[in-house]
């Protein structure tokens, strides 16, 4: 080959091995919706043009595999608008198409409804809520609402079969295609229509079997895939153990739980906890940890506990509203419970808690409301408190970490396991497709449940558990007066737990593998990716903003001073000085010793200003020998008492050094000597 060919030969070349038409390939040219310049990513690009291309050659069912965080609603969106369009329909005619967007859930159709389709005029939209109306183009409608049940035939059979042109089915694992579902025969009654799958976890099992109903998916984009390309956030885990957890629990001859019933003698593992015994020692423990976690890190990072049920949510909550009153005398919402069983608070909980603009609820507690379908790009971080046996639930758990959101910072989120739910990471089939499905109960309102029936259950790591049903109750409120109500839980208010060990692990470069994670080499390693060498750090350290962007970058992968101070046993270093010893293997200095070393050899530099500014800038250089280099931004380094008691305030002070920009100008100087003399 001379040359390479030009884009009109490629397109040729191409539409001859697709075999399409002239009038296909012209439709396929339909260009996207750049509404509010979100322009679509190259993935979704992919998806957007394969399903289209499918749809225009006739195929009726189609999936879309695309892990969550991804913008699955994005691509449905854009292959509406595209056949919107061009005017396509199951008959031919010169109309637009009518559409149905069908979930289980009425956030997975409201969100859609209001976001991403609301580009469509609104007389075009409509969500089908008890009655009947077919003047709309594009309906958005709930299984629970239109399908038939023992008081109602079904609100989907007032529409003819051939009403829909297209039906688009969000999270369509979770039960459209199962054989035996009634929600199955609305697709089957809509069988004219093309039908369109999206799920982030497509099965393969023979008996309960997306595939089997929408085929194999036309394109697949996985949480590796969004990680590697820098879409989707990268995770640090954090596996915790208690002495609970780390060596049973056992109860003494003459412990009795809370009802005063004798606990079975038996030795309880952590697949027990909260479902055959509630220990409330080890759930105070554990929400003490999250607090000092909080403490460490950003006690307003948006976090999600999940716990066993409804109780364990109760208790939760109450343990951490507890050990965080101080913030929540401030923000009463600071904790929320969002579940089912918490009703329109619940709901109006969750919607403050996924809005970006929104500072409370920080931490939002659930059993299974929250695992999928549900939007909430600042959550930082994922917490287990319950044993997580499905791979389905699993991923769609870690999912709601993995979204990207710059404009909070928020490029990586943190997850805490108490219940060593995390080895599925290890399973070979983590980022492939899944190998069961996970029955949740849904209301007739399309709200989860709490307590879901697992079906189909894969081979996993073995976990000790109770031979308890997943959607048989577990506890119970108050004291009842009747024995036959008491609750098959027991209750154990006593004890004392601790947690004992914890450790850390990321991601392996190739995001194949969770790896221990050693902060020394850890940090030792992105310093060296980020700078060559001790002198370019000490270049841009001595620079006040270059040296904010340094914290910010190391911040970004999860590295914090405070951290390295202990884990190096240096609690005076100087940062600067800590991160080029990590990484280059030069000596430590401590604050004082930097802060003497500056007035040893630089003195020329004190000399140069009147006694008023020397004394000032001495006692700058003391406060950064007591407290480091944050010490010295001003206004607020002249704010300490020395100063202002002798001096006045910023604009007196300034007087002593001829203006403010000459103040400026010192200060400047002076931290740039401190790491260069």
């Amino acid at each position: 080959m001379d040359s390479f060919p030009s884009p009109q030969e490629l397109w040729a070349r191409w539409r001859k091995s697709e075999g399409l038409s002239d009038e296909i390939a012209d439709n396929l040219l339909t260009p996207f919706d750049l509404t509010g310049g979100k322009i679509p990513r190259y993935y979704q690009r992919i998806a957007i043009n394969r399903t289209v291309q499918a749809i225009l050659q006739g195929q009726t069912r189609s999936l879309l595999t695309m892990a969550t965080g991804t913008g699955k609603t994005t691509v449905a969106f854009q292959i509406c608008q595209k056949l919107w369009t061009m005017g396509w329909n199951t008959a031919g005619e010169h109309r637009k198409p009518k559409v149905l967007f069908l979930a289980d859930r009425n956030i997975l159709v409201d969100d859609p409804m209001l976001k991403d389709f609301s580009t469509f005029d609104e007389d075009v939209l409509h969500k089908i809520q008890g009655e009947v109306v077919k003047s709309r183009e594009i309906y958005f409608a709930i299984y629970q609402a239109i399908a038939k049940d023992k008081n109602r035939p079904g609100l989907y059979r007032q529409y003819s079969p051939g009403f829909f042109d297209l039906i688009v089915v969000d999270e369509c694992h979770r039960g459209s295609a199962r054989d035996e579902s009634n929600w199955r025969e609305i697709l089957e009654y809509f069988q004219p229509a093309y039908q369109l799958g999206l799920t982030a976890t497509p099965l393969r099992d023979d008996n309960v079997n997306t595939y089997r109903y929408f085929k194999q998916p036309l394109y697949t984009y996985s949480l590796k895939d969004g990680i590697n390309d820098g879409f989707l956030a990268p995770y640090k885990v954090h596996r915790v153990t208690t002495t609970y957890d780390a060596l049973g629990w056992r109860p003494s001859p003459d412990d009795l739980d809370r009802y005063g019933r004798t606990i079975p003698d038996e030795e309880y593992q952590t697949g027990d906890f909260d479902r055959a015994v509630a220990l409330k020692a080890r759930t105070t423990a554990i929400a003490r940890h999250i607090t000092n976690f909080l403490k460490k890190s950003d006690r307003f990072a948006k976090t999600i506990v999940f716990c066993v049920d409804e109780e364990h949510v109760l208790e939760m909550v109450e343990a951490l509203n507890n050990l965080n009153s101080d913030l929540v005398q401030q923000y009463p919402d600071y904790v929320c419970r969002v579940t089912s069983a918490a009703g329109d608070v619940g709901k109006e909980q969750l919607y403050k808690f996924k809005d970006v603009l929104t500072r409370s609820p920080v931490i939002a507690v659930t059993s299974k409301l929250l695992s999928t379908g549900v939007d909430i790009p600042t959550c930082k971080n994922v917490i287990l408190v319950r044993v997580v046996k499905s791979m389905t639930d699993f991923k769609q758990i870690i999912g709601r970490g993995t979204r990207v959101y710059e404009d909070d910072g928020k490029l990586s989120f943190t997850i805490l396991d108490y219940t060593t739910s995390t080895r599925l990471f290890a399973d070979p089939a983590f980022d492939d497709d899944p190998t069961r499905i996970e029955i949740e109960a849904i209301d007739d309102e399309g709200e989860t449940v709490d307590g879901s029936e697992e079906v189909i259950e894969p081979e996993q790591p073995e976990i000790e558990e109770r031979d308890f049903e997943d959607d048989a109750p577990t506890g119970f409120t108050g004291i009842p007066e009747d024995d036959d109500l008491l609750p098959r839980k027991y209750y154990f208010d006593g004890g004392q737990c601790e947690v004992i060990g914890e450790i850390v692990y990321e991601l392996d470069p190739n995001g194949n593998q969770l790896r221990t994670f050693k902060l020394i080499d850890y940090t030792g390693e992105q310093v060296r990716t980020l700078y060559r060498s001790t002198l370019e750090i000490q270049q841009r350290w001595a620079n006040s903003e270059q040296r904010s962007e340094i914290v910010q970058q190391l911040g970004d992968r999860g590295i914090d001073f405070e951290d390295l101070k202990a884990v190096t046993n240096q609690p005076d270093a100087d940062p600067f000085d800590l991160l080029c010893h990590i990484a280059f293997d030069a000596p430590i200095m401590t604050y004082k010793q930097r802060a003497e070393r500056l007035r040893r050899q630089r003195k020329d530099f004190f000399e140069q200003y009147g006694n008023d500014a020397r004394e000032i800038l001495e006692i700058l250089v003391e406060s950064y020998a007591q407290g480091g280099i944050e010490q010295l931004a001003l206004p607020a380094a002249l704010k300490v008492k020395a100063v202002e008691e002798k001096y006045g305030n910023v604009r007196e002070v300034a007087e002593c050094f001829g203006g403010i920009d000459q103040l400026k100008q010192a200060v400047d100087q002076l931290q740039i000597l401190l790491y260069t003399a």
